[in-house]
């Protein structure tokens, strides 16, 4: 096995981030508005709200269905700690994905993942809300 040095292995290893480095700044760049971007926000309420393996359930189910090819990134979140009188913190989970547009996102509809993740998945949940949203220019 090669002996690299302090030097050699940092040389080596900023080679390798900077792909990933434009990658990411490519997506996230704090402060800018995103554009051409198809945003697909879903929210869901379990049938057992108290039930930890059903919320882990739908987790796994997720994280499957992520790998989608035209999802371009995904967040699964549950509501914050806020309270103000304009949030609604009542769902259990949030599955918030982007699309390069909405031919994507029509393609996801029908994709055999995600056709897979509602037959294993949709008895976990009582309701479903979906809001999709597009640039306004």
């Amino acid at each position: 096995m090669k002996k690299l040095s302090r030097r050699n292995f940092i040389g080596d290893t900023d080679k390798a981030a900077v792909p990933g480095i434009f990658i990411l700044s490519a997506y996230y760049q704090p402060g800018k508005e995103m554009k051409k971007v198809f945003i697909y926000h879903v929210y869901f309420w379990l049938q057992h709200e108290e039930s930890t393996e059903d919320l882990d359930k739908l987790v796994v189910g997720l994280k499957k269905l992520s790998a989608v090819t035209t999802i371009r990134q995904f967040h699964i979140g549950k509501p914050a700690a806020t309270s103000r009188d304009v949030i609604d913190g009542s769902y259990t989970l949030s599955w918030l994905v982007l699309f390069d547009n909405k031919s994507d996102q029509d393609s996801y509809q029908t994709d055999p993942i995600h056709l897979k993740f509602i037959e294993d998945c949709s008895l976990l949940w009582q309701k479903v809300v979906v809001y999709d949203a597009v640039d306004i220019e």
